[in-house]
């Protein structure tokens, strides 16, 4: 089989949210890079029945050469459906076919078969109902890629946001939060912002965990104990850091014109900010695999699924960050 890693693999996610419906909507306008959708064809043929959309569902052939693909025709690499879906119910019959489609294409990535992957919003509620442990794409593509230590990025037109820890309990993150992990998590990001954005010397402004960086210690010692010492000891090594700072008064303007990304260190810490910034144009990207995957900013709007009001846009904004990343552009 001959790869051809200019294809970009996208899983549409939940099959009762807007993942398909986004998708459909995408390819009704010219694309220039093809995108290849791992899904069920039927889900596909009917969800494009139900938006009033036309669409043509091709198979994907790995050994030819990729071309403009014509507007509402999709290539696709088929995973069935246990269970019919029906738009906005979800159904915990299919929460295997979610996990299915994502190992199809992490392993299409590893084989060179694709040059990115893009996810849809999954709904991890609904797979851990099922009985299948699963904290988040993040930890999912660690696991299957056998990568000991990702670190998720949300990035959106003017601002970056990275996460020291992702998807856990409140009471959890200062336990989460080590010299060991902190040191870990600076230097993939470091890294990652030069080799895939291509940012020489990326400037990297960390945030305290305790309100106002700790105030001295007087609100906590992790900013004492853990963060600085891990900052002067990278900067000695090289690194451009700056912190910790205290997170209310950080994503101020000065900041932000010195700054290339932010490190937050837990989930509602830094992404509010960024999403009030930027909903709907932010791109979720997972640094430090051996793959590139980005994903949109949003959930699953099982009330939006099948109505044709979901917006594009940031599905749009996942696909040219992945075409960016690899360089296809």
């Amino acid at each position: 089989m001959s790869p051809t890693p200019q294809c970009i693999a996208i899983t549409p996610g939940e099959p009762a949210g807007i993942g398909a419906d986004l998708l459909i909507q995408l390819v009704q306008q010219p694309q220039t890079q093809k995108l290849i959708a791992i899904a069920d064809p039927d889900l596909l043929q009917q969800r494009a029945r139900q938006l009033d959309l036309p669409l043509t569902l091709v198979p994907h052939e790995p050994s030819q050469r990729p071309a403009v693909t014509p507007v509402a025709q999709l290539a696709i690499v088929p995973e069935s459906l246990p269970s019919p879906a029906t738009a906005g119910q979800l159904d915990p019959a299919n929460a295997a076919y979610v996990l299915a489609c994502l190992r199809r294409a992490i392993s299409g990535c590893q084989a060179g078969e694709f040059a990115a992957l893009v996810t849809g919003p999954v709904h991890k509620g609904i797979i851990n109902d099922a009985g299948l442990p699963f904290t988040g794409h993040t930890e999912y593509l660690a696991e299957l890629t056998g990568t000991a230590r990702v670190v998720m990025l949300l990035s959106a037109p003017g601002l970056r946001v990275a996460l020291a820890t992702t998807h856990l309990p409140l009471r959890a993150v200062a336990d989460s939060i080590t010299r060991a992990q902190l040191t870990t998590t600076l230097t993939i990001l470091d890294q990652d912002l030069r080799r895939r954005f291509g940012i020489a010397r990326p400037r990297i402004s960390v945030l305290g965990l305790n309100p106002h960086a700790g105030e001295g210690g007087h609100l906590g010692q992790e900013e004492i104990e853990i963060i600085i010492p891990v900052i002067n000891e990278l900067r000695e090594a090289g690194m451009d850091l700056t912190g910790p700072l205290s997170a209310d008064t950080a994503f101020n303007p000065r900041q932000l014109e010195q700054t290339d990304v932010f490190l937050a260190m837990y989930h509602d810490q830094g992404l509010p900010v960024l999403k009030h910034h930027a909903f709907g144009q932010a791109v979720n990207v997972t640094l430090g695999l051996p793959i590139i995957r980005t994903s949109v900013d949003h959930g699953t709007a099982l009330e939006l699924a099948g109505k044709g009001q979901a917006q594009t846009s940031s599905l749009e904004a996942a696909i040219a960050t992945a075409v960016e990343m690899a360089n296809l552009s």
